[in-house]
Parts: structure tokens; sequence; C-alpha cells
């Protein structure tokens, strides 16, 4: 007696075993979500590069990952938002965690800034046309208000 003779479709992780009335087996690979993350100062986003290739369980994987951080998920912009700082390493331990197979790579956010400095020798400028030598040290002396400009403007100049 055949054991598969009973089914028709068997699923295997994110496999799927297609075995048909004259016992020919056929495996059916599928697509691997592909993650791209960017950070924000309080929440970070997901845009899912290949949403239309994946699997109607794939994509409800992805969503109760989401609603269970209490995120929300856009069929729109075939992206996800979580309001939880969270670094790109953690994210990806994250889907570990919670059996999500998926390529992650991370953006990073460059943001113009357009904030003026209000203190010091320079005064009325903005952070973008301070120079080099002023962010150094604003960076290792500096504990106001404006510290996330000054941290933003270093990482745009590669500083």
């Amino acid at each position: 007696m055949n054991f598969f003779k009973f089914f028709d479709i068997i699923t295997i992780s994110y496999d799927i075993v297609i075995i048909s009335k004259n016992y020919e087996v056929k495996v059916l690979l599928m697509t691997t979500p592909q993650f791209i993350f960017t950070k924000y100062s309080n929440s970070f986003s997901v845009y899912i590069k290949n949403l239309e290739q994946l699997s109607v369980e794939q994509i409800q994987e992805i969503q109760i990952f989401v609603a269970q951080r209490k995120g929300v998920f856009d069929f729109e912009t075939y992206s996800f938002v979580i309001q939880k700082r969270l670094e790109f390493d953690a994210f990806v331990s994250l889907l570990g965690y919670s059996e999500i197979n998926a390529e992650c790579e991370e953006v990073e956010l460059i943001r113009k800034t357009y904030a003026k400095i209000d203190f010091g020798k320079y005064k009325g400028m903005r952070f973008s046309e301070l120079p080099d030598s002023y962010l150094i040290w604003l960076k290792g002396n500096y504990r106001g208000k404006e510290r996330e400009t000054i941290d933003t403007e270093l990482k745009s100049r590669n500083i």
C-alpha cells in the first residue's frame, strides 16, 4: 500500500510537494520575501520588494508578525511600519525567532538638515554649513537637544 495515494498536496515548510494521480512528484519552491529595512528615530519601516510573488501563507505570516508588534501593514505601498526603536541586526534576529525566512537589506535614511545652530561661534548657520572640525568637536562635547541633528550631519558626511 502506497502512503501517498491518499494525498494530492503535501506542504513542507516553504516548499510545496505536488503528487499527481500517477504518483509523479513535483517540488515547487516558494519565493523568499525580500525586505528593505529603514530605521527612523522612533520606528522602522520595511518595504517588501517582491510582495506580489509571495504565497498567501507567507503574506499571512508577515501580517501576524506585524500585528503582534502593533504595527501597520499597508498593501498599497508593499510595506509595514512598527512604532519601536530597533536596529537592523535586531530586526533580522527577530525574524529568525519568528521563523520567517527572508532576505534582508538595510537602507540608510539620509536627511538634509536645514536646522540652524542657535549657540556659539557659528550661531545662525545651518548644521549642513558647519565645518567638519566644529562638528567633530560638537560630537565630543555637546549634550543638548540638537544632538541627533549633529549625529545625522556627521553620518551624512561619513565622518
